[in-house]
């Protein structure tokens, strides 16, 4: 690959509040020297020529084939819902493009495994959009860990809020609702966080978990209409982590009157602890407080200035931004530094085996 703008195409990109104009967008501006937005395809070429226009991109392409086959697009981003995943990431890579999926990879496990395979086939770049990975506060924390800050962890606790899965929601968002689309309160803000916490302390041991469907409907506000809730809006889990410290984990749906997220890591010679506005801790501002040795009250930790120069002000598109940062550097020097879909799968492995042991405990 050359040292011009690796040239992009979105498909599902649209003007206004959506994610991918809000998040990805930005950051993509933030590295003008490694990519160029190119073109768009949308469920209809007059959304696609909407969204072109919007964003002064060359290329309305009429479907999401003819932007994975154009020999004008290097990498396909998609940020579409996660029923569709699959699909659209396997056209993609069948036509030899580097992909950027958003997290979930598929819906399941089986899915995630099989697009795994195919990206290793074609020997192209695929990256998932586990951007908790990669933002300076996590980072942080694990050079902390590393360095001893805390001696040897002895327990780590979790508790957050997912924002929905609570008591309503709007049409753009029903479909959370439904377990069968595959983007529950489990797979999408509790699993981003589990890879950060992952990256910070190792993985899973041995756990049991439960999944509690509380709210058994929801009020759409937009519509006026109520719909049946079938994804859990309470998940547990509880064990040890591979070096042997304690962990417990609470995830809610909707919002907290008090705290929304609340990681906190003990140990033999002391304490951390991160907050943040909410349980999706992929795009949340992360703020650190620790106290060590002698200390007895929690004082604030920042990771260095420089952590963030040149970044986006923003939580949401900085993590993106340090995301597209090595998948560019992934595309030019032929390196897999960035969060992979066989680390996607691993993920999966991980939501799976949680599920799993829920139902283990539903039977009982």
């Amino acid at each position: 690959m050359t040292d011009k703008p690796i040239r992009v195409g979105f498909i599902g990109l649209n003007p206004g509040v959506h994610w991918a104009a809000t998040a990805h967008i930005p950051a993509l501006k933030a590295l003008p020297d490694d990519y160029e937005v190119v073109g768009v395809a949308n469920t209809s070429l007059a959304s696609a020529n909407k969204t072109a226009d919007a964003f002064c991109l060359p290329h309305a392409f009429e479907n999401a084939q003819a932007l994975v086959d154009s020999p004008e697009v290097d990498l396909v981003v998609v940020t579409v819902k996660v029923p569709h995943h699959h699909e659209l990431v396997t056209a993609a890579l069948n036509a030899g493009k580097h992909v950027y999926c958003e997290w979930p990879l598929g819906n399941g496990l089986a899915e995630a495994r099989e697009l795994a395979g195919l990206a290793e086939a074609k020997g192209v770049v695929a990256a998932v959009g586990t951007q908790m990975r990669v933002a300076p506060e996590v980072e942080y924390l694990r050079q902390l860990i590393a360095d001893g800050y805390v001696g040897e962890v002895l327990s780590t606790t979790l508790v957050g809020s997912g924002g929905q899965w609570g008591g309503e929601a709007d049409a753009a968002h029903a479909y959370l609702y439904d377990r069968n689309n595959g983007a529950t309160l489990l797979s999408i803000p509790l699993a981003h966080t589990l890879a950060g916490m992952h990256d910070v302390l190792g993985g899973f041991r041995d756990f049991s978990s439960n999944m509690i469907l509380r709210r058994k409907t929801a009020h759409i506000t937009d519509t006026g209409e109520t719909i049946p809730v079938t994804t859990h809006d309470q998940i547990l889990v509880q064990g040890s982590l591979e070096s042997g410290a304690a962990f417990s984990i609470h995830y809610r749906g909707g919002l907290s009157r008090g705290t929304n997220l609340l990681w906190e890591i003990n140990g033999t010679d002391g304490d951390l602890q991160v907050t943040g506005a909410t349980g999706h801790a992929q795009m949340a501002q992360l703020s650190i407080r620790g106290a060590n040795g002698e200390a007895h009250e929690l004082a604030p930790l920042t990771p260095p200035a420089s952590a963030y120069e040149g970044w986006p002000d923003n939580p949401v598109a900085r993590n993106v931004a340090r995301l597209y940062a090595l998948i560019a550097g992934d595309i030019r020097s032929g390196t897999r530094t960035a969060p992979s879909f066989r680390d996607a799968v691993a993920l999966h492995e991980m939501i799976d085996a949680i599920e799993r042991s829920a139902a283990r405990s539903e039977s009982k």
